[in-house]
Formats: C-alpha cells, sequence, structure tokens
C-alpha cells in the first residue's frame, strides 16, 4: 500500500511553508488531508465512483490554493481518467493513480 511507502519518500511541504499569512490555512488543509484519504478509500471499498471523482476534483481545485500542486495534479489525472473512461469501468482500473494521490495526501505537511 502507497502508506507503508510514504515515510521512506519524505514529506512534501507547501509551497507557503514559509508564509506567515499561510501558515494557519495550510495547517488546517494538512489537519484535515486524513479524512480525505479516509473518504477515498472508503469510495474505492463500497465502490462509489461518482465520490471518488467528487474527491478528486476538490483536490484538484484545493491543493494548489494551499501550495500542493503536485497534489492537485494528482488529482486532476485521477478526474481526467475517470471522465474518460467508460460508465462500466471498475475503479480498480485506476489502482495506481488513487494510490499516487492517496501517497502524496499522506506526505503533505504544513512545516
Amino acid at each position: 500500500m502507497a502508506n507503508q511507502n510514504a515515510s521512506s519518500r519524505g514529506p512534501i511541504l507547501s509551497e507557503y511553508a514559509n508564509d506567515a499569512d499561510m501558515a494557519e490555512l495550510v495547517e488546517s488543509f494538512v489537519a484535515e488531508l486524513p479524512k480525505r484519504v479516509e473518504a477515498i478509500h472508503s469510495a474505492v471499498t463500497q465502490a462509489r465512483g461518482t465520490d471518488l471523482k467528487r474527491l478528486a476534483h476538490q483536490l484538484r481545485g484545493a491543493a494548489p490554493g494551499y501550495g500542493f500542486p503536485t497534489i492537485g495534479a494528482a488529482a486532476a489525472a485521477l478526474e481526467d481518467l475517470m471522465r474518460q473512461a467508460p460508465a462500466t469501468a471498475e475503479l480498480s482500473a485506476f489502482k495506481s493513480q488513487i494510490d499516487e494521490l492517496i501517497d502524496l495526501c499522506s506526505r503533505a505537511a504544513h512545516r
């Protein structure tokens, strides 16, 4: 699982890590990421593709604004692939993109 490798690759710091005006906002965003990761896991295990697409869409828009463009890009890639896939596609078809997004979210740090 991606989370097992997260610590070996180190944390991802916000582009705003040294911006005192953004510190509280970034910290709040990072604090919410474990809940988002849990929601992604839940959507996958319960085969709720619509929920997974919504979660990816939210991260696509929000993450770059908090200084995490790599999370935004991974979420965008997942959302785009899901939009292009047939409605009958199994979520397992997106495993590598889901794992990458979870890994990046798990490595995000505010400092």
